[in-house]
């Protein structure tokens, strides 16, 4: 016969599992790794590496490019890629590297001040939305559903016709298209804050609507107004390649993604790689900023938490 198991046998070799029932858990423990899946998560991790590589690659372009981006050289026009031109050259004779590099300055130059009238726009009409009376709040909701209601290639394409082909309206035009997803956005997170306790506390020690919704409502906003804007510059630098490949972007010689992709469609199966190295630079970009905006929104929303 088995010995049955004495009443003072030794059971400290066989441990609780922490994911068994019964096994006791550290608060303190799970909160700090929940963070830290957060402050990890690759998400973030891949779209700040793609994002920093294009910005890299503008910033070293301000001081050297292997040649000059727009001098056209016909004893060069459609060279393979070799040591000298590295993705060759086009039907001009200019380097396609030196041409991707300062593209990418006009790309995150348009993104950047498109992004940044969008946000200067939207985040206050959004908070004077949330703040102000119900019926006046819904009037603003659908004027901002109006102006939603166009998209944001054919607004551009609008004012550029009636203001012509530049840069500056290309910038403007993406940026008030935009202005409509930072309103709605921050409208929502602007009613949250409003419910809760210490704006509650501060409406009864007398302070205004200015001073709620610039001290309380606009620093518990700004995490939502970056996740945003990543996302929004995304949709600005696809915004910027479709106006240049139209013809009513980035006017030449200044050198853009979507002209290049645009020029290399009559030599498409000479030459292939003209469309390639450029589609791939734009796909390298929105890539980056839409992972970019995932991992910030995985880093900054706490109810994310409560799904791991």
């Amino acid at each position: 016969m088995s010995e049955l198991p004495s009443e003072h046998a030794d059971t400290s070799a066989t441990p609780l599992s922490p994911n068994r029932p019964g096994a006791e858990t550290n608060p303190t423990q799970d909160a700090v790794g929940r963070r830290s899946r957060r402050r990890l998560n690759p998400s973030l991790l891949v779209g700040g590496s793609l994002v920093c590589l294009i910005v890299v690659m503008a910033l070293v372009s301000f001081v050297w490019t292997p040649h000059d981006p727009t001098l056209v050289n016909s004893a060069t026009r459609l060279q393979e890629p070799s040591s000298d031109y590295w993705f060759g050259t086009d039907k001009f004779g200019r380097d396609v590297f030196s041409q991707i590099m300062v593209g990418s300055r006009t790309t995150l130059f348009v993104g950047f001040v498109a992004v940044g009238v969008a946000a200067v726009i939207g985040v206050p009409v959004g908070i004077l939305a949330g703040m102000v009376p119900r019926w006046f709040g819904e009037l603003l909701m659908r004027g901002n559903d109006l102006l939603l209601a166009f998209p944001a290639l054919l607004l551009a394409i609008m004012f550029a016709a009636v203001y012509g082909a530049s840069t500056l309206v290309a910038m403007i035009a993406i940026g008030i298209a935009t202005v409509p997803s930072f309103a709605r956005l921050i409208r929502s997170g602007t009613l949250q804050v409003l419910r809760t306790d210490y704006v509650l506390a501060a409406r009864a020690a007398g302070r205004g609507p200015f001073a709620i919704g610039t001290r309380h409502v606009l620093p518990n906003v700004s995490s939502l107004v970056t996740v945003q804007a990543s996302v929004s510059f995304a949709i600005a630098v696809l915004a910027e390649a479709a106006l240049s490949f139209l013809g009513f972007g980035t006017p030449p010689p200044t050198p853009s993604w979507g002209r290049m992709l645009q020029e290399s469609q009559e030599l498409l199966f000479l030459a292939p790689r003209l469309a390639v190295f450029p589609g791939v630079a734009i796909a390298v970009a929105v890539l980056g900023f839409n992972l970019l905006g995932d991992g910030l929104r995985d880093r900054f929303d706490p109810k994310l938490d409560d799904r791991r």
